[in-house]
């Protein structure tokens, strides 16, 4: 939808008053904006205009308007203007140093939440197109093999094999040197049957073993686990009368408490993207989640390296400050940057 520079400047002197107040936006405080330099009736004339295209709406007779979700996405998408705060060190950003990821990330949920004041939430990272990097047999007796398998973002995971028989030292070191000689630096895609009928013919009569090893590997790289979400600033909720009507506030704190829908939200693909950033904008019935249709959530994607990603999400009414939560976001995935390239 294109708007003239008149309808543009109204419509989002309207979103920035609704913004700060809560309260419907008349034509007398719109004429107050000194760069319009228009009259209450001229005003009047083209909010009846931006009324009739459904970007705002008059909740009551003699209110004035408040935005519409179709009013708040024009604005998003086209009248919102990329700007850049300034860097925060990452030493004041963490407040201290963190030395495992999960303190890190609820460090920085507890951080935004209180910088935006919304309610904010960030997932564990995800490891897409995982390769193998390490695989490690160990003997266990009783005909069982321990087989750690590390992949890519160093994510382990832990296999007992039984294989029904016990393998001599020099042998696990022998199948040890075979798996990870042919296997390490590949996806599961690559590993195919040529790879996998040589490594068998290699290990001889231990084919079966590798056999085992082998759909263990498959398992880990394939394995969709619940990705974990940690959140905070649900109290800011409260903040927000539009929130909070009737039991709005109580079904969200339980959204936020309970993180299936939260999950949903983060799984989500990139339709509402902003620029070239991969930042994504839900307002109101876009959300993919019932009882936050009354809110806006603004995500983010984090990434630690090739193939490991998360999602970092604000949470806030649908008049929240898309400009700052943006401009956050941005920060947030500089200063993560930043921190896992100094680690």
């Amino acid at each position: 939808m294109e708007l003239d520079e008149r309808k543009q400047k109204i419509l989002n002197a309207i979103i920035q008053n609704y913004q700060e107040t809560g309260e419907p936006v008349g034509s007398r405080t719109i004429s107050k904006y000194t760069e319009l330099q228009l009259s209450p009736a001229t005003i009047r004339n083209e909010m009846a205009d931006l009324e009739e295209m459904g970007l705002i709406v008059q909740p009551h007779t003699s209110a004035g308007r408040v935005p519409t979700d179709k009013g708040y996405r024009l604005y998003v998408d086209q009248l919102m203007q990329e700007q850049q705060l300034p860097a925060v060190p990452a030493n004041d950003f963490l407040l201290k140093r963190v030395d495992r990821l999960e303190e890190l990330l609820m460090q920085m949920a507890k951080l935004l939440a209180a910088n935006t004041n919304y309610a904010t939430m960030i997932t564990g990272p995800r490891y897409r197109k995982n390769k193998v990097k390490f695989i490690q047999l160990s003997a266990m007796g009783g005909g069982k093999l321990l087989a750690v398998i590390v992949l890519e973002g160093n994510l382990v995971k832990n296999n007992i094999l039984p294989i029904g028989f016990d393998l001599e030292p020099d042998e696990v070191l022998n199948l040890n040197l075979l798996l990870n000689s042919s296997l390490n630096g590949l996806t599961i895609e690559e590993i195919n049957l040529g790879v996998i009928a040589k490594l068998k013919e290699d290990a001889g009569s231990h084919s079966e073993v590798v056999s085992k090893v082998l759909d263990a590997v498959a398992e880990a790289i394939g394995r969709e686990e619940e990705v974990p979400v940690y959140t905070s600033g649900a109290p800011n909720i409260f903040k927000y009368p539009e929130l909070t009507g009737g039991d709005k506030a109580s079904e969200l704190i339980s959204t936020l408490e309970e993180k299936k829908g939260l999950r949903t939200i983060m799984a989500s693909g990139p339709e509402n993207s902003v620029g070239k950033q991969d930042i994504q904008v839900y307002i109101g019935d876009e959300v993919p989640v019932e009882s936050m249709k009354d809110c806006s959530v603004v995500t983010a994607t984090y990434e630690l390296g090739e193939g490991v990603q998360g999602k970092i999400g604000i949470i806030g009414p649908k008049r929240m400050d898309y400009q700052k939560v943006v401009d956050t976001l941005k920060n947030t995935m500089s200063q993560l940057d930043d921190i896992f390239k100094k680690e």
